[in-house]
């Protein structure tokens, strides 16, 4: 069957319709482009490597459902200003990327770590042999200790206050070089024997008593009271600034306030303070400051602040030396008190004093 062809008429009409909607459509891209702006102009491909594949089309990421509220991030931005060189030039913020030094002091932690109990029925009996058997036990051999023959003295007020002065410590290093400094905290003991000694062989000693009667005196050379005591809390900020010159102080910040960086030898007398203000020194990390420890411990009850069942409190002390110990701190001196009452936790048991003075030593003092 033969083909029927459109008269010319017809097909001239045809080729200016579409020729219309050509130029129609063209004015339309025209007017997009337009209102778009102009382009960068494409970059060429360096030669000799491959023309990089499209991107391909990702579907938007779906919005917050309808009805949900937008979550606002807030940046905050350092108040100082870029180097005029751009970001690339200048040294590096501190904050940011400064160059590795030693290890930056940890914050405060918030709680010790509680030791295992010793023995699966959880009792005192358990817990008190363990304790007593630790501060008997002396964990290293010190070959010079100087207790100025205070153990065998007549008068019940003096009492053994031990230093180890192997010269693998420093200690006595730092007396022979009059670089020695030793911080003892008491209340209100009349026993300052030990502090003239040391002060005498060259130490710079710092005693802490709040029944001083002058915020500070300069009783020797070398031998300075000062009439605040050592807590385990510094005070309320709205107490301080009513009492300008508050008596009590954390460890702490007695040494930033007194610029010391280091203490040769704390001994310490605090009638029951001594758990608290020990922990305060683990949780803060002080101990590193320290070289030797000289504390008295009291026995009889369980100490300011310290509170819960009799297994429980042993448990606590236990875990305070334990601590020590993790800090690398060494008992070389345990002295038991027999001229105090024979009572622990208010019990005449365990044949346990109720008063231990105990000596460590920090073996990484440098």
């Amino acid at each position: 069957m033969a083909r029927e062809r459109l008269p010319a008429r017809g097909c001239g009409a045809l080729r200016r319709c579409l020729l219309g909607a050509a130029l129609l459509l063209s004015l339309r891209l025209c007017a997009e482009l337009r209102r778009a702006g102009p382009r960068p102009p494409a970059r060429s491909a360096p030669p000799g490597t491959a023309p990089r594949p499209p991107a391909p089309h990702l579907p938007p990421a779906p919005g917050p459902p309808r009805g949900a509220s937008r979550r606002r991030v807030t940046y905050v931005r350092s108040g100082r200003r870029a180097p005029p060189g751009g970001r690339g030039s200048g040294p590096p913020e501190p904050g940011c990327c400064a160059p590795r030094g030693p290890p930056r002091r940890k914050g405060p932690r918030w709680h010790i770590d509680l030791q295992p109990w010793a023995g699966p029925a959880q009792s005192l009996d358990e817990e008190a042999l363990r304790f007593l058997r630790y501060i008997s036990t002396t964990q290293i051999a010190c070959n010079h200790i100087s207790t100025d023959s205070l153990a065998t003295d007549s008068s019940p007020a003096k009492k053994p206050w031990s230093v180890c002065l192997d010269d693998r410590f420093g200690l006595a290093h730092q007396i022979r070089n009059k670089q020695c400094r030793l911080y003892s905290l008491g209340l209100g003991s009349d026993d300052t024997h030990f502090e003239v000694r040391m002060a005498d062989e060259g130490c710079e000693v710092h005693r802490f008593d709040p029944s001083v009667n002058s915020a500070h005196v300069l009783e020797s050379q070398r031998l300075w009271f000062h009439r605040l005591s050592v807590d385990w809390r510094d005070p309320h900020p709205a107490v301080a600034a009513q009492k300008l010159h508050s008596n009590a102080r954390k460890l702490g910040t007695i040494l930033n306030e007194f610029g010391h960086h280091k203490i040769d030898v704390l001994k310490a007398d605090l009638e029951s303070a001594e758990w608290k203000v020990l922990e305060n020194l683990i949780l803060e990390d002080v101990l590193g400051q320290i070289g030797q420890l000289i504390f008295e411990i009291h026995l009889h009850w369980p100490g300011f602040e310290v509170s819960g069942s009799d297994s429980s409190v042993v448990r606590f002390w236990y875990s305070l030396l334990k601590e020590l110990e993790l800090k690398d701190f060494r008992l070389f001196h345990s002295y038991k008190d027999l001229s105090k009452p024979q009572l622990f936790l208010k019990k005449d048991i365990f044949n346990a004093s109720s008063c231990y003075i105990l000596s460590w030593v920090n073996t990484r003092w440098k």
